[in-house]
């Protein structure tokens, strides 16, 4: 017996979930649970800030795509490959091209994605919020995404002083 895999289907734009959906009707019907594993629509939580105010929003990594783990036969295939909304799978022609395991690991199966989304720009003024820097005006240098902080000039007693500050302790002006 064939060794589960993972695949990507293409389906139409807003249709990720629908097909989901109709995969798992399908394989319950006709018995394929030991055959198609998992279908997963990969998503995020992204942390909105604006105005100083955080909000989670969850959004599709992957617009446009399903991610199936299978077993690959004719069966399978047909049935995936038939469902309302697919419009492929992804590979060359109609053969489909598993993912290997780093290359799925990557894409966020299986694992809670998130990531903070700001409406921060370098050279945007600041106000402080918070901290020991609380009311003053600044101009971001840099944005540094993978510590959700930056990095602002600030006046300091006559001086121009670097500072970096997490995204919810400073306002856009």
């Amino acid at each position: 017996m064939n060794e589960p895999m993972w695949y990507v289907v293409h389906t139409y734009s807003g249709y990720e979930n629908k097909v989901k959906a109709n995969i798992e009707k399908i394989v319950e019907n006709r018995g394929l649970e030991e055959e198609i594993l998992e279908i997963v629509v990969p998503i995020e939580d992204v942390v909105e800030v604006k105005n100083g105010k955080k909000r989670t929003v969850s959004r599709k990594v992957f617009p446009g795509y399903v991610l199936l783990k299978m077993i690959m036969n004719d069966d399978t295939w047909f049935v995936v490959r038939n469902t309302r909304g697919v419009t492929s799978f992804v590979g060359p022609g109609s053969k489909p091209v598993p993912l290997t395991e780093s290359e799925a690991k990557a894409m966020g199966i299986g694992m809670s994605l998130s990531r903070i989304n700001i409406d921060f720009e370098i050279g945007d003024s600041v106000r402080v919020i918070s901290g020991p820097f609380e009311e003053s005006i600044g101009i971001i240098k840099e944005i540094l995404e993978s510590k959700n902080s930056i990095i602002a000039n600030f006046s300091v007693f006559g001086r121009e002083t670097a500072v970096e500050l997490e995204f919810e302790q400073v306002v856009k002006l």
